[in-house]
């Protein structure tokens, strides 16, 4: 994929190295010029550019990005150019970067952004995970489609362990997507079973996940 970032700083030149390691093309744009490292990341393309101007995303050339990444320190920055990258240049998936959490309710596809990343709400939902079991954790949000990435550890007194996952009568709108297990990742099929400890990750909708979480935990809602 082709996929722009705007802002060079340390978050920016992270998440470029992560996407150059796996093999896409990277453009950073800032700014600032104390920002302009290409030495940092040589294999990213750089752009010295005010992502909010309309000219300087045109500079670069937006439209042929797969995707843009607003990661700079600034929240309105960041959803000026979301909202840019997807009504003047359609972009197809936006991410942008929340900086203040009171901020995070702006973060729509109204703005533009498919995607929010708050820091805050995942190292909490990291939190939570490490010390909960049996409860459902909500980690991701994904703006376009309403749903949302959430996690559960399974209780041992779950009805369902031990049971193939096809024959859990999930609610609709939820998919099971992957199992971790003794740090091992398991793709579900319909023949796999779940057992105590797996941490299970679904895709779902919010109106969906105390379904969910009671089908999985009954024991936890007595």
């Amino acid at each position: 994929m082709r996929v722009a970032i705007a802002g060079a700083g340390a978050v920016g030149r992270s998440i470029a190295r992560e996407l150059i390691g796996n093999g896409h093309q990277v453009l950073l744009i800032d700014k600032e010029p104390r920002s302009i490292k290409p030495e940092r990341v040589p294999d990213a393309e750089w752009l010295l550019a005010d992502s909010c101007e309309l000219s300087s995303l045109e500079e670069a050339r937006l439209e042929h990005c797969d995707v843009v990444i607003a990661a700079t320190g600034d929240d309105k920055a960041n959803l000026v150019t979301s909202l840019l990258a997807k009504t003047e240049f359609g972009v197809p998936r936006t991410v942008g970067r929340v900086n203040h959490p009171d901020n995070e309710w702006l973060f729509t596809e109204a703005w533009g952004v498919d995607v929010n990343v708050s820091t805050p709400r995942i190292m909490s939902a990291l939190v939570e995970e490490a010390v909960t079991v049996g409860d459902l954790v909500r980690l991701f949000t994904f703006r376009q489609g309403q749903a949302n990435l959430v996690e559960m550890t399974l209780p041992e007194d779950s009805p369902y362990v031990g049971k193939p996952s096809g024959l859990i009568p999930f609610p609709d709108n939820c998919s099971l997507v992957t199992i971790l297990r003794d740090s091992q990742v398991y793709t579900p099929t319909p023949e796999q079973p779940v057992e105590s400890g797996d941490e299970l990750l679904f895709v779902c909708q919010a109106d969906v996940e105390e379904d969910l979480e009671r089908l999985l935990n009954p024991g936890g809602h007595q």
